[in-house]
């Protein structure tokens, strides 16, 4: 099968990002719902751009649950012109610096100070070159050494049914995921990649993989510990940790500066930071 038409490609895209942003929503709500007993509000921010022509999105929070302080899962879909001084960074933006995107991203804090911060996103970028991007990464405060092999195990067989590389991919993380001011990295890693766009069915098949992955990694991360008890020492390792997440996004992080220049919601691109976090 054979996909040339780009305005195909964007509608597929558009709505398997629609059916992820859904499904990952309706795990996360069935654990908090169902592990902790309590039935929690879904809190829904639909947003449009100043010309809402050129798109919008939805925002979904959970905040102030039993496995969730806090999860934002946003999927945007949007259109317009980059400001001049953005363009170089973004490959294609030819002079005129029209774009269209789409993507969903999540990031979850949680409760449980065992239980890693996780990080998702897959994004679809159309310039007068398209591409696929995005990663999968986990943020632990108290470090777990087969937790975390467990988890690059999934992300190393994710990426040989798809015949991506890996070690690429991973290394890439590393790279991208650190912070140089403290010259340490943000968390464990995980994959992390950008520019796919030789294949395009190969590609969108991968993305959807990366999807559906993250739902699984995340519910077993878990369930794995979310009865484990924890202390008020523990706590504090966690809001320390998240000071460095806070850190990262506000000076690093490309999808917030990428938000910020295409016209997207302040609040939808801000709900990655943590409820609440601390510094020394």
């Amino acid at each position: 099968m054979k996909i040339n038409n780009i305005e195909d490609k964007k509608r597929i895209v558009d709505s398997w990002f629609d059916y992820l942003q859904n499904q990952i929503t309706s795990q996360f709500f069935d654990l908090e719902t169902n592990l902790s007993k309590s039935s929690k509000k879904i809190f829904i921010n639909e947003w449009k751009k100043d010309n809402p022509k050129q798109g919008g999105g939805k925002s979904i929070l959970m905040k102030d649950g039993k496995i969730f302080d806090k999860v934002g899962i946003n999927k945007s879909t949007v259109s317009g012109i980059f400001k001049k001084k953005f363009r170089k960074n973004i490959l294609g933006a030819d002079k005129n610096g029209k774009y269209w995107a789409s993507g969903v991203s999540v990031v979850a804090h949680m409760k449980n100070p065992h239980i890693p911060a996780l990080h998702f996103n897959t994004r679809f970028i159309v310039t007068s070159a398209e591409w696929f991007g995005g990663g999968i990464d986990a943020t632990p405060c108290i470090q777990d050494k087969n937790e975390a092999e467990f988890f690059h195990k999934k992300l190393k067989q994710l990426c040989i049914k798809n015949k991506k590389n890996y070690r690429k991919y991973k290394n890439w993380c590393d790279k991208y995921f650190f912070l140089e001011h403290r010259n340490e990295p943000r968390g464990i890693g995980g994959i992390f990649f950008d520019y796919e766009k030789n294949n395009w069915i190969k590609n969108f098949c991968f993305i959807r993989d990366v999807g559906l992955t993250f739902i699984e990694l995340a519910r077993d991360l878990i369930l794995r510990k979310n009865k484990r008890s924890w202390t008020k020492y523990e706590k504090e390792k966690q809001l320390l940790k998240r000071g460095r997440y806070v850190e990262f996004n506000l000076l690093y992080d490309r999808g917030t500066k990428f938000g910020l220049n295409s016209g997207g919601n302040i609040k939808s691109i801000l709900m990655s930071l943590p409820p609440e976090a601390k510094w020394e």
